[in-house]
């Protein structure tokens, strides 16, 4: 390794010109022509000389046939004219030049046509009958691999095979911060192995990163060569200076050279491994002296990482989607252990055990307001109500998730043993309502293939780092990452919760409003049993009383009517406990819904009415009625109620009319029980379908006020709705309608 490198300044890496150098290394030469059938030389690399004989300058502007050769040119004609080039190099054809066989490699970019002319060296390198094969046996091989790190293997040992490198390395990018870490290696005697160590993400920097992405193979035949200018040094097409991003001779960073030369290695190609669009890893080779290879090498080692960069992708997708399913079959678990109960905290608590599976976590705690919940190894209760606090302040995202929770929480240094991670999950837009997920304190160890900050100052210049000597570096206060799955499905369980919260405060929302019209009936309640229910027992008191006095009287038909009164007022205190017991029921009995025709119903109505019908005619008009969907027994009630309400109230007319007919709206059928009593004023009809509630005089037409409460509620408890309207004098009509079931 030299120990006397010049100086380079590594700080201008990111925006070093690594795709424009202006340069190609020197194994081969460049050629790059004006578009056209004229095949006219406008630049050419300035080796030119030692491959053809011909000076650069005297290679401008001539036809190709003049630089390389009339046979040489022939070949190569027929071929460019087919138009085919792209930007990534293509084998042309293996021909004479000047006595030595090249293998011509031609793309087309930045306006011009480039041909590269690379040494064709032996046989095997340009025999296809055995390179590509070797792609059919690597194939059969990674079929039966089951991990990344196996595949990785079977494809280091193919390429160090196929090339000879001393060293071959695969090695994926981490996530977080971009560094290498060595997932199989093969390497021949006197290599130092890398296995298990991580390489700095500063040891490629971003353009590098986006280059191999552009360009998967990468060739760098002796890392001590001196780079082959481009004569004229600029595009003569449009003036600037070239793009080679996909020339196979690109000449490569000084600092990565220098690089290679600490390292101890001479050669060396990187193959990518692109994932799903973006860099996933690369497979590195390196030589200990100079070492070329064919473009049809290069191309087979291309074909195997893309081989194998599909399966990794295969391998992911299907060890991710087997957590996923994982990890939701717990959520589904734990969402249904939370709709047995009526208390939603009670609920979290009795599933708190699967709530530590879903996370892989060690501990688990609930912040509802005041309440407080802790399950498995957690911070103490003081602790984990600060650090919801401090979400509250400082986080406004509906997960938030941290392996490292004390760079984030200071506070988190004192219990890191058991909350070096956190998963948070805000519960509540509005409230301090939290599920926190805690995750221990994971110790671990990295090898550093060499300090990752081990780079050196020369001459007031920081050099590229001189050691790859395994170091090894501790990790605390960190815990197992959260996974990308993890944290989605955190989000999706989260919505179910935010789901579930919310139907509990709908049901909540029906239940106090259900509450509140059960209050306001047992104020009615308590208002008939004190006025209407105390009338007729003052009535079987108060003539009790006066048979008692005379009893020793002679009067038998005064006892008669003293007698009769105490039976009527009997008889109608038994009925507004029989309507109360009825109205009471009416609430809890369960609805057994069934296709009913409703013509039977109001026939039968009718029927049941007519023993007690007033001596007045009356003139039934009932229209064609509809089949609907509810509880016969329930909806006779109603129509019976309606019906004997309209035959009390039109008692003083002559004739009585009394109406029955339906309609259809949207979604629902209306029935209309219409007659020309007495009628109501629309100013108290919202007293109407209350209970206890009249609007006329008990001494006018009798009733305990309960009828039509008890007809709303049937028709409620069906999911419809009741209404009236009336005009005094002019009768009245009350209407119910019933959603419609297809």
């Amino acid at each position: 390794m030299p120990q006397d490198s010049p100086a380079i300044d590594i700080n201008s890496c990111d925006s070093e010109p690594i795709r424009t150098p202006g340069a190609l290394q020197p194994h081969g030469f460049l050629l790059a022509l004006a578009p056209g059938a004229a095949l006219e030389v406008v630049q050419t690399s300035d080796n030119l000389v030692r491959w053809t004989g011909v000076a650069p300058q005297q290679a401008l502007g001539r036809p190709l046939a003049q630089v390389i050769g009339a046979a040489a040119a022939g070949t190569l004609a027929p071929l460019l004219a087919r138009g085919e080039l792209r930007e990534r190099p293509a084998y042309l054809a293996t021909l004479g030049c000047d006595g030595e066989a090249f293998d011509v490699l031609a793309h087309a970019w930045d306006g011009l046509v480039l041909l590269e002319f690379e040494p064709a060296h032996g046989s095997y390198g340009a025999d296809l009958q055995h390179l590509y094969p070797l792609v059919g046996d690597f194939l059969n091989q990674i079929n039966e691999a089951d991990t990344i790190e196996a595949m990785c293997a079977l494809a280091v040992n193919e390429i160090r095979a196929l090339t000879g490198f001393g060293r071959v390395l695969a090695y994926c990018f981490d996530q977080d911060e971009g560094h290498g870490n060595v997932l199989a290696e093969s390497l021949a005697d006197g290599y130092d192995s890398y296995l298990g160590q991580r390489f700095p993400a500063s040891d490629i920097p971003r353009q590098a990163r986006e280059l191999y992405l552009a360009n998967r193979v990468r060739l760098i035949h002796d890392a001590n060569y001196t780079p082959s200018r481009l004569t004229p040094p600029d595009n003569p097409l449009t003036g600037k200076i070239n793009d080679l991003s996909f020339c196979a001779l690109r000449s490569v960073s000084p600092v990565h050279l220098q690089y290679m030369r600490n390292m101890g290695t001479q050669a060396s190609m990187s193959v990518s491994l692109v994932v799903k669009g973006k860099l996933w890893g690369l497979i590195s080779c390196h030589h200990a002296e100079p070492r070329m290879l064919s473009f049809h090498q290069r191309t087979v080692c291309e074909h195997l990482g893309q081989i194998l960069a599909l399966h990794i992708k295969n391998r992911r997708d299907a060890d991710e989607l087997q957590f996923r399913l994982e990890v939701r079959r717990s959520m589904v678990r734990i969402l249904g252990g939370l709709t047995q109960g009526a208390d939603f905290i009670e609920n979290l608590r009795s599933v708190l055990p699967e709530l530590l599976h879903f996370a892989r976590a060690g501990g688990v705690a609930i912040v509802i307001d005041d309440r407080l919940i802790a399950f498995g190894d957690t911070p103490s209760d003081e602790q984990i109500r600060a650090l919801a606090g401090w979400l509250g302040a400082h986080v406004h995202s509906e997960v938030f998730h941290s392996a490292h929770l004390s760079t984030a929480y200071a506070p988190a240094e004192d219990f890191v043993a058991c909350a070096s991670g956190l998963l948070a999950m805000q519960i509540s837009r509005i409230h301090q309502h939290y599920l926190l997920w805690f995750r221990p304190e994971h110790v671990y160890h990295i090898d550093w293939a060499g300090r990752p900050d081990g780079k050196e100052l020369r001459a007031g210049q920081l050099t590229p780092r001189t050691s790859f000597q395994l170091w090894r570096e501790t990790i605390h206060g960190t815990s197992v990452p959260w996974r990308d799955g993890e944290v989605e499905l955190a989000v999706e369980f989260r919505a179910a919760l935010v789901g579930i919260a919310l139907e509990r405060a709908e049901q909540m929302a029906d239940l106090a409003e259900e509450l509140g019209r059960a209050n306001k009936e047992l104020e009615a309640f308590s208002y008939s049993v004190s006025h209407d229910l105390r009338a007729p027992l003052r009535h079987i008191v108060g003539f009790s009383d006066l048979l008692m006095e005379t009893a020793g009287s002679d009067n038998p038909e005064r006892r008669q009517r003293f007698l009769a009164n105490i039976k009527d007022a009997a008889r109608l205190a038994g009925k507004l406990v029989d309507d109360l017991l009825s109205f009471s029921q009416m609430g809890r009995a369960a609805l057994r819904p069934i296709r009913v025709r409703m013509d039977d119903l109001v026939r039968g109505c009718i029927d049941r009415l007519a023993p007690d019908l007033p001596p007045h005619r009356i003139d039934w008009q009932v229209a064609p009625l509809p089949e609907v969907t509810a509880d016969p027994a329930f909806l006779q009630l109603a129509l019976y109620n309606l019906l004997s309400n309209a035959v009390k109230f039109t008692a003083r007319s002559t004739p009585a009319v009394i109406r029955i007919s339906s309609e259809q709206l949207p979604g629902e059928t209306a029935f209309h029980v219409a007659d020309n009593g007495v009628g109501f004023n629309m100013e108290y009809a919202h007293k109407l379908f209350g209970v206890f509630q009249r609007l006329h005089r008990m001494e006018d037409f009798q009733g305990t006020g309960i009828g039509l409460a008890n007809v709303r509620r049937i028709v409620e408890r069906h999911g419809g709705r009741v209404w009236a309207t009336s005009v005094p004098g002019e009768g009245a009509t009350f209407s119910f309608a019933l959603p419609n079931h297809d």
